[in-house]
């Protein structure tokens, strides 16, 4: 029997695929893909502490790689797909990018700015909005963050512990 998907969860999949990247560096897992005309033009994941760049975003990596193949800032035609709700800075972009149409994973309470905290990208007072389509592989991309955070607080409980022992560990990896 074939699983049939949708185009969106095709996208998703390669979203998450960057996400991975983000986790195997200890990064926080969001990965992000732009697509033009059924092509992946642009791909980013988290690399903030790996890059110490507080740009280093998976949305903003992605804008600067689709940017560069379009020959221009306007990324008008595209649909960009990301694991979490875009934060103030990515949402903004996005707006500025004039990106149609975001499809995210999962949404980020704490610091969503795409309908959580704000939605920045559907803002009448701004020269453009964006659609959304949220919950596209929802668990999936729920479960990567869940699980960073996961392995990070044992991590950092472990590391605790080991200096109130004396100890070092070698492995700084979540």
């Amino acid at each position: 029997m074939a699983v049939i998907q949708s185009v969106q969860e095709k996208y998703m999949r390669e979203a998450l695929r960057q996400a991975k990247k983000a986790f195997a560096l200890g990064e926080v897992p969001i990965g992000c893909v732009i697509v033009y005309e059924g092509k992946i033009i642009g791909r980013g994941y988290n690399r903030r502490n790996t890059d110490k760049n507080t740009l280093a975003h998976a949305e903003i990596t992605a804008i600067r790689k689709a940017s560069r193949y379009m020959g221009d800032w306007r990324l008008e035609g595209c649909t960009l797909y990301v694991t979490l709700e875009p934060c103030q800075m990515c949402a903004g972009a996005i707006v500025q990018a004039r990106i149609p149409e975001v499809v995210m994973g999962c949404m980020n309470p704490k610091a969503g700015c795409a309908g959580s905290v704000l939605n920045i990208l559907d803002m009448p007072e701004f020269n453009h909005q964006v659609k959304v389509t949220k919950g596209v592989l929802e668990d999936a991309c729920s479960a990567i963050l869940k699980d960073f955070f996961v392995r990070l607080r044992e991590r950092n409980r472990a590391e605790k512990e080991a200096e109130k022992n004396g100890t070092i560990l070698l492995d700084k990896t979540v």
